[in-house]
């Protein structure tokens, strides 16, 4: 497998604009396990495989637990998801597939239970931002690895 491009070097600016987004939402206090549950689950949907290893390998460096990981993609079946991440977790499928029905009013009500107004805006934009790198690695060909220094021949 070979990378179409390095992103990061074709367009510095369009890159630190990104990583502008990635503070920002940190400093809205959202939580950065929910956060990365998020990127996983949006990931998984647009089939990123180099966003999905990268934020497993955040989870699990923030703590959280292989059992957990392996269930985000079905989590509607599993016990092992809060209600605040279910609704979360809902509602990052809803906005990554935006064309496919919007945003539910009731879908809306049930995030709002956890979360306030601001958290709310913050969870979409969370949602946007990871949507948005997904399809910049998947547009220039990222996968797992690709950035690991290679050997010397």
């Amino acid at each position: 497998m070979k990378v179409r491009l390095n992103h990061y070097e074709v367009n510095p600016k369009l890159y630190e604009t990104m990583l502008g987004l990635e503070k920002l939402i940190a400093s809205t206090g959202l939580d950065r396990t929910l956060y990365e549950l998020i990127k996983i689950r949006a990931s998984q949907i647009n089939g990123c495989s180099f966003c999905v290893d990268m934020h497993t390998k955040a989870l699990l460096k923030a703590g959280g637990n292989d059992h957990r990981i392996h269930l985000i993609a079905v989590w509607r079946e599993s016990p092992f998801f809060t209600e605040a991440e279910r609704a979360a977790l809902e509602l990052t499928e809803a906005v990554t597939r935006i064309a496919d029905g919007g945003v539910p009013q009731s879908l809306y009500e049930r995030v709002r239970e956890h979360f306030d107004e601001s958290q709310y805006v913050a969870l979409i934009t969370a949602i946007v931002t990871i949507n948005g790198w997904n399809r910049i690695a998947v547009s220039t060909g990222m996968f797992p690895g690709c950035l690991d220094p290679q050997p010397a021949k």
